[in-house]
């Protein structure tokens, strides 16, 4: 059925909000999987769910940028400007504590630290890490005990790519936008569409509908299948032919080397999404409060668990068996999220004057507001 365009309601921007602080946490609980951090019996029942948490972290990035910028009014410079304060309130820090964390540890304990040569050239490494340039075509880099950070360098080049393709006009959109997606490299093309997914996901939405028992039914039916799904082993299993259907043999894919897995995922995952756009989850309204406080240190809890743990297993050492050391650690990761989330992912406007300054100097709109 055809519908016009309206805000996004509130319940839904509620289960969004509620989704993004699971997939944060699925995430963790991955790498406490991954890493060995648990014992075998709880490694058993833990979600290992990590992959999945990151597509669904690109299709809802590409739906909040489809949204924010249609309905916000926002300018161009303005995009740039909430991009950068978004992205720099979190990863500038952390980046720096990532450095100086494995700085330590490299230095006077001699722990042979992961991405270890990037410290003896932290001058450099730096500002290409803050320019995310760590996945372009034949580069493979994330920061020293932050492996995570890798996401960072396909979708903060996504939104480049978008604001290009958006704000651009004539025949600079398409010079622009061509030259950019060429910088992108294979393996930012292999995901492109999992982000493009979210963007596609928000129009639609705009113009169809459906009743509220289907979507229900559709949103019960999304989660088994993405679970079954899941429990197949798809994601290493697919890896093969994966490499088998690369073109390009010379690049590695690295972490695009699960794109056939990453496709099934993202429809499941816009499916979900759709449905649960018209399933009126009314209830979320009463716990509006803390979905919302813990969303807003979401992106901070993502890329801050790993260098917690990195630093609590060079500095204490880790016993999988402990109980103990299994809820330290946990509270450390929720304790230093908090913290850090105070100056950085709610604060982002702090991050905001710099980037005004740059951008905003000789902006007509700037020089006429009043004083």
């Amino acid at each position: 059925m055809p519908r016009t365009n309206a805000p996004l309601p509130t319940a839904f921007s509620l289960y969004l909000d509620a989704v993004r602080f699971c997939a944060a946490v699925m995430v963790v609980f991955a790498h406490y999987v991954q890493h060995k951090l648990v014992s075998a019996p709880v490694a058993a029942v833990l979600p290992n769910w990590g992959r999945e948490a990151v597509m669904v972290f690109f299709v809802l990035s590409g739906f909040v940028i489809a949204y924010t910028t249609e309905n916000k009014g926002a300018s161009a410079r303005e995009y740039v400007v909430a991009r950068c304060a978004r992205i720099y309130s979190v990863a500038l820090p952390l980046l720096l504590a990532s450095f100086v964390a494995a700085g330590i540890a490299a230095t006077w304990l001699g722990v042979d630290v992961p991405a270890g040569y990037e410290l003896r050239r932290a001058y450099f490494y730096i500002p290409f890490h803050l320019m995310f340039m760590g996945e372009l075509w034949v580069m493979s880099e994330t920061p020293p005990w932050m492996p995570q950070y890798w996401s960072l360098g396909y979708e903060v080049w996504y939104y480049v790519l978008f604001g290009c393709a958006f704000y651009l006009r004539g025949w600079w959109r398409y010079a622009v936008t061509a030259g950019v997606f060429v910088l992108l490299g294979p393996k930012l093309w292999l995901l492109l569409p999992v982000w493009l997914s979210g963007v596609a996901l928000y129009h639609g939405l705009k113009r169809y509908s459906m009743p509220v028992m289907v979507a229900r039914l559709g949103w019960l039916l999304t989660l088994a299948l993405l679970a079954a799904f899941h429990a197949t082993g798809s994601e290493q299993a697919w890896r093969p032919v994966a490499q088998h259907l690369w073109p390009f043999p010379g690049i590695r894919m690295g972490s695009a080397d699960r794109f056939l897995f990453d496709y099934v995922v993202c429809v499941l995952v816009v499916a979900n999404f759709a449905c649960a756009r018209f399933a009126e989850f009314a209830a979320l309204a009463r716990a509006a409060q803390p979905i919302r406080m813990l969303s807003a240190y979401t992106f901070t809890l993502y890329l801050v668990h790993e260098l917690v743990i990195s630093c609590w297993r060079t500095f204490h050492g880790h016993d999988p068996d402990s109980t103990a050391h299994m809820v330290t650690l946990t509270l450390l990761i929720a304790a230093t999220t908090w913290l850090a989330g105070i100056v950085t992912e709610t604060r982002k406007h702090w991050f905001r004057a710099p980037f005004e300054a740059l951008l905003w100097a000789r902006s007509p709109a700037r020089s006429a507001a009043p004083k």
